[in-house]
């Protein structure tokens, strides 16, 4: 039996073991699908970006007038003393005395030097940096899932591997002894090829075990049942036609890094006019319906009574005050600069991880291609070495290392396919381009 058909062999029974067991394939697809869904850290930056969503209203920014009711009721119970004028006294034990007042006042400020038009557009780009931060973190979230995805990918192609080398192993070890029994071999042939399939099989268990906390990872990233278990696609796609020109183009629209700073010099500017505005005068109209009550047990008048509407303006300006507004100007006009600074340094480190990340993915593209030609070398010299060792003319050191050769080809080519993965990955998460 030659190596093409033992790695049928293999693939049929894992194939059959699969549907035996009715594991579910998860896609790559329906794992950021479930991501989206239901990763805790993208619902939180969901509510997040809600929130500054929902503080854009011209009332929290102060454009609209505020209505204020009111209640006030004071009781007292005291001891009195009056004298007059004309020298007559009079008391009174425990006199009584209520006052109540209650009403409705309005304020609205009509001008505040434009700050209220300046709080405004800061909320609206406040909803951006929400949005962009929630775009970070899916962004982020997203290239989690499809590392671990792939991962499991990889993980899947060496226990294949190893499966197709313990059939190997065990038909070394049948043939070992059956040429022990003819007499055409020692004892110590059957006992290499016995711990060598012994070394197989626990390269095997630690494949397995390594394989299903891939698993728990991932659903864990997908924020449901670790004990969900599940099977992998067997192919892994790398997108070979990627342009590092074509992705700062990119990058410079969509990576949230990026237009996290530069949203936040907008915001720094927009602070700047509100910090200007307190130079203007603020003017505020009041007015109000009031009415108060009020009973006393000693004095000239015992109950009183009033109801009726007030209205007015109040206007202030600041005229000095040591210098602060300056110094306030002078702060925010450097936090711009800063906002400036952080945009040209995020842009140089933006161009810097893309430039490193596409010579890693062009290297493992390149890898890619020679593994694969390795593979097909180390099939070919196992297949060659299979009949041999079936007829006796090498040895079975001979024979393990071409085995070995073989299987360590195939984890080469495994691991060069899932390097070109991250790579791709990695680039298309500076570019705020992963699709999901």
């Amino acid at each position: 039996m030659n190596i093409k058909k033992i790695y049928c062999t293999v693939l049929i029974l894992l194939f059959c073991a699969i549907q035996t067991k009715a594991q579910e394939v998860l896609t790559i697809e329906q794992a950021m699908s479930i991501a989206l869904e239901n990763n805790f850290e993208i619902k939180i930056a969901k509510n997040n970006s809600k929130i500054n969503e929902t503080n854009v209203t011209i009332g929290n920014a102060g454009m609209l007038p505020t209505a204020t009711a009111n209640i006030t009721d004071n009781n007292s119970i005291t001891n009195s003393t009056q004298v007059r004028q004309d020298g007559t006294s009079t008391s009174l034990d425990n006199a009584k005395n209520n006052s109540l007042t209650y009403g409705v006042s309005l304020g609205w400020t009509v001008f505040d030097g434009m700050k209220m038009f300046a709080k405004l557009d800061q909320l609206k780009e406040l909803q951006k940096l929400g949005d962009a931060e929630l775009k970070r973190t899916i962004l982020l979230k997203i290239a989690q899932v499809n590392s671990a995805y792939y991962d499991l990918v990889l993980q899947q192609q060496q226990l294949a591997a190893l499966d197709t080398t313990i059939v190997i192993s065990n038909q070394r070890l049948t043939l070992a002894k059956n040429r022990f029994s003819i007499g055409k071999a020692s004892k110590l042939e059957v006992l290499n090829a016995q711990v060598d399939l012994n070394s197989d099989q626990v390269a095997l268990l630690r494949q397995k075990e390594s394989y299903a906390n891939g698993k728990i990872l991932l659903n864990q990233y997908l924020a449901r049942d670790p004990k969900i278990d599940f099977k992998v696609t067997d192919e892994v796609k790398v997108d070979n036609k990627l342009v590092l020109a074509d992705l700062m183009d990119l990058a410079q629209k969509q990576n949230p890094g990026l237009e996290t700073q530069i949203i936040n010099k907008r915001i720094a500017e927009l602070q700047l006019k509100q910090v200007k505005a307190d130079r203007y005068p603020t003017l505020r109209l009041t007015s109000g319906y009031n009415f108060s009550e009020s009973q006393s047990s000693l004095g000239f008048t015992s109950e009183t009574s009033s109801r009726g509407l007030n209205y007015g303006f109040n206007a202030s300006m600041n005229i000095f005050d040591g210098f602060n507004q300056h110094r306030n100007e002078k702060v925010a006009k450097l936090q711009i600069e800063n906002s400036q600074i952080a945009i040209e340094q995020q842009n140089t480190i933006l161009n810097t991880q893309l430039s490193t990340a596409f010579q890693t993915y062009l290297t493992n593209l390149e890898l890619i291609d020679l593994e694969e030609n390795n593979e097909a070398i180390a099939r070919q010299n196992l297949e060659i070495t299979l009949d041999k060792f079936k007829i006796g003319t090498i040895t079975t050191l001979d024979f393990r290392t071409a085995q070995l050769n073989y299987v360590n080809a195939k984890v080469r080519y495994s691991n060069a396919q899932y390097e070109a993965k991250l790579s791709e990955i990695a680039l298309k998460e500076l570019a705020g381009n992963i699709n999901f």
